[in-house]
């Protein structure tokens, strides 16, 4: 814990590199801003959720986690997963969810799990980002254009099929906003200026509907301020609350009724299977932001306790309000492209953000609910990484070209549970019947009374296995399955396992199933050079040496010397 202040604190860094922290953490804070309303808007909840979020656990991850330049907060990569929780549970239950996804994820990086986690499959990441991509600007597009509906439900067919019937519905005022601001985000980049480019957009969003107001009576659009109010002391105001997070437990916040969700333990076997997918997809996204920085930055992050930091943020983060965070990845590469090289960074970008609730707070209410939607499909199309998955359908082989559709097919079809699930699980399966196929057996010899030794002159009747690589659950049988099939004419077998690097209980057992039947067969066995551990673990088990049955040795010279002596006229 603490891998990345410890780290930065044991530097002694300059006070030229503290500036440029500081100034890097406000960079990172202007763009961070928007995104944090739009996000937090796009998964079900007021704009200050997001704003909260980005506060506190951009502070505490930053403090705790084990990167020094992830800047952390709401990501797109959530928005599909919370957006089904608030429907069905409210902002009560989505906070619940993510308290719980907090202590998963302490529990993940305590149990060492971050090494596994960041080296999910590339075919499965690219599945997910761009199914996300997908779902997150099939939701945009009722605001962008204005379309009279007040809610888009069901799986991703349905919603596509409700956005072509309310087409008709559609409010050229809504749409020529979000074209100008659409617009913008697209040609500001070429303008290779140091100004966001979406700040830029909501900027001239927001401009262009003020004057349009102004101009032409009766031309509104909705707004923040217009959609989303908020009470202070029994006063009504519009937009987002100029006040700090106060402290409450995620179970005294509102459900989809409006009244505290309360604590029970129904209510944690319900949400369980949710703060799940939470803490595994928050794991990922967390981890690969940290090894695309490291590689940008130079540095070398410790995913075990980024794991522990992320969790700790997540627990924080709901009792003040904030939704589930992760390590953003476009907001820590603007980070380290602006000098970023400390948790300080992350930590001024969390006040700035502060300090804009408390003084902005009445101007961002102006911005248009058409440009937020504009922005969160430029968004989605930039995490969609439309080029990567279209280049890993040409040239990737079979197997991860199924997995990659598989995982994009499911998060945009069903919902990131599911997908999330299904993903992992596939991960797993090709893992393992990768290192399966690293799992040898080479028949190395097996001289009978008919054959004789190509290389060299060894006894009759003796068979050699080679076995090369891990022996556990998924490669145990193929190679045990290969010794037993061994020639009549053979009395002694000699397993050469200098190569295996592991030996798990599957591994322990069917060793004890060769052992009972070359018994059977009255054919004797030799184990050549195994790691003294394993071989402890053998005896453990009850494989232990016998006289003329079983002997093991450190070298092929002393197994043959071993036959000879005990198992030679047997």
């Amino acid at each position: 814990m603490f891998y990345a202040l410890t780290r930065s604190v044991r530097s002694k860094p300059s006070l030229s590199i503290l500036w440029s922290n500081i100034l890097s953490g406000l960079t990172v804070g202007v763009i961070a801003l928007p995104l944090s309303m739009a996000l937090a808007i796009a998964s079900g909840v007021p704009p200050q959720n997001g704003l909260y979020t980005a506060i506190v656990a951009g502070i505490v991850i930053a403090l705790t986690g084990g990167s020094k330049v992830n800047v952390s907060g709401p990501t797109a990569a959530f928005v599909v997963l919370l957006l089904p929780i608030v429907q069905q549970h409210g902002l009560g239950g989505l906070l619940f969810s993510g308290f719980m996804a907090g202590i998963i994820l302490v529990l993940m990086g305590i149990l060492r799990l971050g090494s596994l986690i960041e080296v999910m499959p590339y075919p499965v990441t690219v599945g997910f980002t761009a199914g996300i991509g997908v779902v997150i600007a099939t939701l945009q597009v009722k605001d962008l254009l204005g379309l009279d509906l007040v809610s888009l439900d069901g799986h991703f067919p349905e919603q596509v099929a409700t956005l072509i019937s309310a087409l008709p519905t559609l409010d050229w005022r809504e749409a020529l906003i979000g074209a100008v601001t659409f617009l913008v985000l697209v040609l500001w980049p070429r303008v290779r200026s140091q100004i966001p480019g979406h700040l830029v957009a909501l900027l001239a969003g927001s401009c262009a509907a003020l004057s349009l107001v102004e101009v032409f009576d009766g031309f509104t659009v909705e707004t923040i301020g217009s959609r989303f109010q908020y009470v202070i002391d029994g006063v009504t105001g519009s937009g987002i609350p100029p006040v700090l997070p106060e402290f409450m437990w995620p179970w005294q916040q509102p459900g989809p009724n409006g009244e505290p969700i309360g604590f029970s333990f129904s209510l944690v076997n319900t949400l369980i299977g949710s703060a799940l997918s939470i803490a595994m997809l928050g794991a990922i996204e967390s981890l690969l932001c940290a090894v695309v920085a490291d590689g940008m930055s130079g540095k070398k992050h410790n995913p075990n306790d980024e794991l522990i930091g992320q969790g700790i943020g997540n627990l924080i983060a709901p009792l003040f309000s904030g939704i589930p965070a992760t390590a953003a990845l476009a907001r820590t590469a603007a980070n380290i492209r602006a000098g970023g090289s400390l948790p300080l960074s992350s930590v001024v970008h969390s006040l700035f953000i502060l300090a804009a609730i408390l003084v902005l707070a009445p101007l961002l209410a102006y911005i248009p609910m058409a440009s937020m939607a504009a922005l969160l499909i430029m968004v989605a199309w930039n995490m969609s990484e439309a080029r990567h998955f279209v280049r890993t359908l040409r040239i990737a082989p079979r197997q991860d070209v199924i997995t990659l559709l598989t995982c994009f097919s499911l998060t945009v079809i069903f919902d990131m549970v599911v997908a999330v699930s299904v993903g992992v699980g596939l991960a797993a399966a090709l893992f393992i019947r990768r290192s399966i196929a690293l799992t040898g057996v080479d028949l190395r010899g097996a001289f009978t009374n008919d054959k004789k030794a190509e290389t060299q002159d060894l006894p009759k009747g003796l068979a050699v296995y080679d076995i090369k690589g891990p022996l556990f659950f998924g490669s145990a049988h193929k190679a045990i399955r290969q010794i037993g099939m061994v020639s009549p004419d053979v009395c002694v077998v000699i397993l050469e396992m200098t190569q295996v690097t592991m030996l798990d209980m599957t591994a322990i057992v069917s060793m004890e199933s060769i052992v009972k039947e070359l018994r059977g067969h009255r054919i004797g066995l030799i184990i050549n050079n195994l790691h003294p551990r394993m071989i402890l673990k053998l005896r453990r088990a009850g494989v232990r040496e016998r006289v003329g049955q079983i002997a093991f040795s450190r070298s092929l010279d002393e197994a043959l010397k071993i036959y000879e002596e005990k198992f030679s006229g047997e």
